[in-house]
């Protein structure tokens, strides 16, 4: 059986639901993007929105796609780093209960948490304060445990460390993984856009982008921007919300349609696309396939808020999936 090996940030999501976006306007986060901020500004964060309705996760990109392989069926682990307080008990809990295996490197700085606000469009806006996860480095990283995987995922929030990002990738492939990386954020991009197409052109096998991630990237809309990533890589997806998603390897490419959903919150669609499509290709599915129990998974966790599916709605999922009812 195939297995996935992810790394990323462990990080704790604090979720808050907005009426409104003047919060967003009075600490200056641009809506729908990933800003970070340090322990001083996630307290403010934290005075501002302590009396709404707060609900309090497991979280992070690549934390939150190796969750949803587990769930679909898949041996999954994670490896990050987290303080030994609370909110990193509470983070190695989640992964434990959701049948992810943890490397979870002990650090004394406090776990990372990410504030995601959600507003009445259903978009999120994410203030992360890395904490520990930042402190995940090169010398952490050893050939050791790659062995036995045969893909390895990767978030593109990683990429303000060069080094660790180019040496995990590095392994992984010495260790003929299929590596897929989530660009994770415009932002991200725009601001390390040539180290990035560096990394693809070398070592990255799959590449998921939705629209902003794709134009930061390659300068083009989602169809050129498809086209454009899929020549330095074996699959390119490029994720559009509601339009659904453009999935390309070489010649073969598909518009795939989004999944019916009552979307009340985005947090966590894009990580559980990519969950469902690397299940979905480690199974040995065809590319459409792969497309359409993915647009499946992310349609399930926008009816929800927060990035995890509850187990009858999973249920549900493997369902659709063993009865081919897409």
């Amino acid at each position: 059986m195939n297995s996935i090996l992810g790394m990323g940030n462990a990080l704790v999501d604090i979720l808050v639901t907005l009426d409104n976006e003047e919060l967003l306007k009075q600490f200056h986060l641009p809506k729908g993007s990933m800003q970070h901020v340090d322990s001083a500004a996630s307290a403010e964060l934290w005075d501002a929105i302590r009396s709404l309705d707060v609900r309090v996760v497991a979280g992070g990109s690549a934390s939150n796609t190796l969750t949803g392989i587990a769930a679909l069926g898949l041996p999954a682990t994670f490896i990050g780093k987290t303080g030994g307080d609370e909110l990193g008990r509470l983070f190695a809990g989640d992964q434990a209960l959701h049948g992810v295996t943890s490397r979870l490197l002990p650090s004394q700085a406090p776990t990372g948490r990410c504030t995601v606000f959600i507003t009445p469009d259903a978009e999120r806006t994410m203030a992360t304060f890395l904490g520990a996860a930042i402190e995940l480095s090169p010398e952490d990283i050893q050939p050791s445990m790659f062995a036995g995987y045969t893909y390895f995922h990767i978030e593109g929030y990683l990429v303000q460390n060069h080094a660790l990002l180019q040496r995990a990738v590095e392994l992984a492939k010495e260790q003929n993984l299929t590596v897929s990386l989530d660009l994770a954020s415009y932002n991200v991009v725009e601001a390390n856009k040539q180290f990035l197409a560096d990394v693809i052109e070398r070592q990255v096998d799959i590449v998921f982008a939705n629209e902003a991630e794709a134009e930061a990237f390659t300068g083009y809309k989602p169809a050129e921007a498809l086209r454009e990533l899929s020549k330095h890589c074996r699959i390119a997806v490029v994720k559009m919300g509601s339009d659904g998603s453009l999935v390309r390897s070489g010649e073969e490419e598909y518009i795939q349609s989004a999944y019916p959903a009552n979307a009340i919150d985005a947090t966590g669609a894009g990580d559980l696309y990519a969950a469902g499509f690397l299940y979905a290709h480690a199974c040995g599915q065809p590319l459409r396939q792969c497309g359409k129990i993915a647009s499946l998974v992310a349609a399930k966790v926008v009816e929800t808020i927060g990035p995890r599916i509850d187990r009858t709605t999973w249920e549900t999922v493997r369902e659709i999936i063993m009865n081919d009812d897409l």
